[in-house]
């Protein structure tokens, strides 16, 4: 089973209200057969518009250990909410028997190897979002949206 951040299928969900559909996720979810669509941050009981938030002081694997907070520009906290909606995706996931999560490049959510360093000027960093952090602590394999060629479809075969 497959999880996948929900609006890389077309789902409304962005901080802003659009989506960020990805023709390439989508093929290749279509293809395997079974997955489960979750967006964190509305888990979390954040609305449609939101945001934008970015992890300030680390990156998700710091929220998650209390070392680090999600902020919105103007220093309004929700890591309680991005932390809430991270427990509810990491449920849905056990619940599921997800071996792979694809996620959204760049989401203090969903953001897979980097994300936005916490200045909201555009700088990225080393790191996972919260739901990406507690995913791969639990084991589950992580790709982002951004990291979806032919190469590392054909890796990511061998969970299945």
């Amino acid at each position: 089973m497959i999880l996948v951040s929900a609006c890389l299928l077309g789902v409304d969900c962005k901080y802003n209200g659009s989506n960020s559909l990805n023709k390439d996720v989508l093929e290749f979810i279509t293809d395997k057969g079974s997955f489960v669509a979750c967006c964190p941050e509305l888990l979390g009981g954040l609305s449609i518009p939101r945001g934008p938030y970015e992890i300030t002081g680390g990156t998700g694997k710091e929220v998650v250990e209390g070392d680090a907070k999600v902020l919105s520009p103007t220093g309004e906290d929700v890591t309680q909410e991005f932390l809430e909606g991270a427990r509810k995706t990491l449920n849905i996931a056990k619940q599921n028997g997800v071996k792979l999560a694809i996620l959204k490049a760049r989401s203090p959510s969903c953001g897979v190897n980097r994300i936005y360093d916490g200045t909201f000027s555009g700088m990225l960093i080393k790191g996972d979002g919260v739901t990406a952090a507690l995913l791969r602590e639990e084991g589950i394999e992580l790709i982002s949206d951004e990291e979806i060629t032919e190469r590392n479809l054909r890796k990511t075969n061998r969970i299945w």
